[in-house]
């Protein structure tokens, strides 16, 4: 079996439903995962927006969400969930907010798309304090034993 990761909230490549947004709730979405392979750790979650700040322009990478560290044998995460509600072991990293937590959808311009990215890995990452996205990235080469992508989208209503 592959590695997939799915929400009941929106299919991969449609609409991000407002309430996970800015001009909602900003809480996040549901998430679903399956396939993890056998030998995996630890997973890793990265919610990223490559189309900042104009898609027709992007300029950078806004992260809006770093887990790192979460259980092998979890399934998934419940809609807005808590930091203290996690999967025991789950720590966060630093969003481009420089907050841990989620951070919804907020495009200043034009539809953007955002990708949820999950890694099995064959190892726990250690030494790591609320770490960027880039020091997640660094500690986990060569650890990486599955992938999957959901990506969703979002235009900010006028």
């Amino acid at each position: 079996m592959t590695l997939a990761i799915t929400s009941p909230a929106f299919a991969d490549g449609d609409a991000i439903p407002r309430t996970y947004t800015c001009q909602g709730d900003d809480r996040s979405p549901p998430l679903v995962w399956t396939g993890v392979p056998a030998g995996a750790k630890s997973l890793v979650l990265i919610v990223d927006d490559p189309d900042a700040p104009d898609p027709a322009k992007p300029q950078r990478v806004w992260v809006h969400w770093v887990l790192y560290n979460l259980p092998p044998d979890s399934t998934g995460l419940a809609e807005g969930i808590a930091p203290g509600a996690l999967p025991s072991g789950t720590e966060d990293g630093l969003n481009d907010w420089g907050r841990t937590g989620y951070g919804g959808p907020c495009p200043p311009i034009g539809r953007h798309r955002y990708f949820h990215k999950l890694y099995a890995l064959d190892a726990r990452l250690a030494g790591l304090n609320a770490p960027t996205k880039a020091a997640v990235l660094a500690a986990m080469e060569g650890h990486v034993i599955g992938e999957a992508v959901l990506m969703g989208t979002y235009v900010k209503a006028a």
